[in-house]
Formats: structure tokens, sequence, C-alpha cells
């Protein structure tokens, strides 16, 4: 934490009226806007879209480990697998270790509503930072994930939507 008096080290210019929170808030609720167009035929649209990316992605060995990676309630995160499952996108299997949890594996079906889904986010991506050239959307992109990995390592319990509705304020009014 810094103290009031406290200098930082940017250059002047950028310390009288830079803002870094409303940054990343206007960066994420144009994410948010575009993604949820983008994904609105993927059961629960950003949320099913982050699912299924670690499931393809990602070696999450149990449903349980799945909420940790994700920071999903338990129960939330099972309605969001049963609408997935139930759109043959992916499936439940027992895990061979431990009869007890359940794997959630992506189906056929999965992988390429997943691969189609990619390409229509790095569309919406690509409108959102619309005012950086390629190169300085790539570096944006990677030090934002480095970022947030960080994060999510030194505390693993922060929520990320948590921390974005109590600091975007809801669409309705954001427009107004």
């Amino acid at each position: 934490m810094f103290a009031a008096g406290d200098q930082c080290d940017l250059p002047a210019d950028r310390r009288r009226g830079s803002n870094f929170g409303w940054s990343l808030g206007m960066v994420l609720r144009r994410w948010q806007e575009y993604a949820e167009e983008a994904l609105k035929d993927l059961p629960h649209g950003s949320r099913g879209y982050h699912i299924l990316a670690v499931v393809v992605h990602e070696e999450v060995p149990t449903q349980g480990a799945l909420a940790a990676r994700l920071v999903i309630d338990r129960s939330v995160l099972t309605y969001v697998i049963d609408d997935l499952e139930n759109a043959g996108l992916i499936e439940r299997q027992l895990d061979p270790r431990d009869r007890r949890a359940r794997r959630i594996v992506a189906t056929e079906r999965g992988r390429q509503a997943l691969a189609d889904a990619e390409r229509r986010v790095a569309h919406a991506e690509n409108h959102v930072l619309g005012g950086l050239r390629e190169e300085q959307r790539d570096v944006f992109r990677d030090l934002a994930e480095r970022t947030a990995e960080a994060i999510h390592a030194a505390a693993p319990g922060t929520d990320p939507c948590a921390a974005v509705t109590s600091v975007l304020p809801p669409a309705e009014q954001a427009a107004s």
C-alpha cells in the first residue's frame, strides 16, 4: 500500500489525472458487452466460455478444482456445468483416482464450439482494443494475463466477478 504522501515512479504528466481503475473498468465493460453478444449462443455466455476454455486448454482434474481455478462458487458452477452438459459440450466422468470426484471433459462438439467462440471473442477483442496497433494489442493482452495470473497465485480466492460488480455500475446506468 502507498501512504498518502508517497511518490510513484510515473512521469509527472501521468501522476496528475491518471485513473487506472477507471481505465480498467472501461476496457472491461466494453469487453463484457462485445463478448456477451459474441457468445450469446453458448450456455451462460462468457461464464460458460471461460469454463469450456479451462476444460479444453488446461489440466483441471476435478469439478472442485475447476471451481477453485475460476473462483466460481461450487453451487453456481454446478448449474453452468449442467447446462453445458445438456448442450452436449462437456461431460462429467468419474475420476479414476477418486470415485467421489467428477472430472469435467469437453466433448468433440464442445471443442468445436470453443474454437468457434474463440474466433468470435478474438474479433470482439479487436473491436475493444481498436484504438491500439496490433502489436500493442498483443502486449496489452500478454501483460493483462500475466498480471491476472500473478494476482490469482498470490490470492487464489479473489473473485473477479465481485470486483467487477463493485467497480462498474450496471450497464443501464452506464449508458445514461
